[in-house]
């Protein structure tokens, strides 16, 4: 069982889905917008994922800059940030047991199905 962390309105995200369905069948989706992560979610992905909170951050949005999240420097400072604003997680995200993916682009998708 594959799950994604998926926001529909997301096209890359709308395709990752897709590519999973075709070829895995069994999909869990998480709309990690409507029911925001816990801390304790967000640690486990990161370990998953091998990453920084930084790395799985969308550093381009305009909250981003806004709540100025370039000089936190503290991981858990970022960490908390995610759990309080889930829309700068990077996405989507493809979980598969203690593998993680951010699919971005869609060959990553690919590349962990396969």
């Amino acid at each position: 069982m594959t799950t994604i962390w998926h926001n529909p309105k997301c096209s890359k995200s709308r395709e990752a889905l897709a590519l999973l369905s075709e070829k895995n069948g069994e999909v869990e989706v998480f709309k990690y917008l409507e029911t925001a992560p816990s801390r304790s979610e967000i640690e486990a992905l990161l370990n998953k994922l091998g990453v920084s909170a930084r790395e799985l951050m969308r550093t381009k949005e305009d909250l981003y800059k806004e709540l100025e999240v370039a000089k936190i420097e503290d991981e858990n400072g970022l960490i908390d940030v995610l759990v309080e604003h889930p829309n700068l997680i990077e996405r989507p995200i493809l979980i598969r047991g203690e593998c993680a993916v951010i699919g971005r682009p869609v060959e990553k998708v690919i590349e962990f199905l396969n």
